[in-house]
């Protein structure tokens, strides 16, 4: 009878560890802490601060309507001011006010002066942008954060743009736009011709990878910028001319993507 028991006891034991190591195997593995969508490493050149350790981090790639947003903010393309008119002002209203009075008999003769209505005061509005420079770097502060760019400076940049052109041969343009001109507190992004500086309030980057994912990177620090029919969003214009800023570029894929 001892036996018996001892027996049911453990074939219960074995039942119930085989049940927990099927569980264990049907339970979901822990999702790791999420990281960027793709990384760059470069090394700066052709600056005063180079040669300085670049790292790029794409936490996600902005979507069309984001684009969009920003093209339309550079071609000002927002609402325009309203034009109406101020109050107690001479118009159609007004004057159909003045005829009523007037055709009314129970203020005829009466010679009194109207009291007049205390002044409106219109409240300040804010001054609107006034070149689509200016329109654009308010958009970038409005824009969500996509990534970041880090160097040897305290504190990285934000990036509110982060968009690609992939050729068939598999090369791609990276394009990137922070909110923050690159070394506006300092003179690590000077360029060493200062002679072509351009002075934005946010910065462009445009890397050039082969399908290895090596190439070279230049940035509006250097030239004007000017929307690009292939990447539908605005880049350093004349690529080839300007300098090479970031040289040593690699891309770095996250696993799964």
């Amino acid at each position: 009878m001892l036996q018996l028991r001892r027996s049911a006891l453990l074939s219960a034991g074995i039942a119930l560890f085989a049940a927990g190591l099927t569980a264990q195997k049907a339970a979901p593995a822990s999702q790791p802490a999420a990281g960027p969508l793709v990384s760059f490493t470069a090394t700066t050149a052709h600056v005063m601060g180079a040669p300085d350790a670049i790292r790029i981090d794409v936490m996600r790639w902005s979507t069309d309507q984001q684009r969009e947003q920003l093209m339309t903010a550079w071609e000002m393309k927002g609402a325009a001011g309203g034009t109406g008119r101020a109050a107690g002002g001479r118009g159609p209203a007004s004057g159909r006010a003045a005829a009523a009075v007037a055709d009314d008999p129970s203020l005829a003769g009466n010679d009194a002066p109207p009291a007049a209505a205390p002044p409106v005061r219109a409240r300040p509005r804010a001054a609107a942008p006034a070149t689509p420079e200016d329109s654009l770097a308010l958009a970038l502060k409005q824009a969500s954060t996509v990534g970041y760019l880090w160097s040897s400076e305290v504190a990285g940049y934000a990036l509110r743009y982060a968009g690609k052109v992939t050729a068939p041969d598999g090369t791609q343009r990276i394009i990137l736009i922070t909110d923050r001109r690159l070394g506006k507190i300092n003179e690590k992004w000077t360029p060493d011709d200062a002679g072509t500086s351009a002075n934005y309030d946010f910065s462009v980057i445009e890397l050039r990878v082969n399908a290895k994912g090596e190439g070279e990177g230049k940035i509006s620090l250097t030239g004007k910028v000017a929307p690009d029919s292939m990447a539908k969003i605005l880049t350093p214009e004349n690529y080839a001319s300007l300098p090479v800023i970031l040289t040593k570029v690699k891309q770095r894929i996250a696993a799964g993507d």
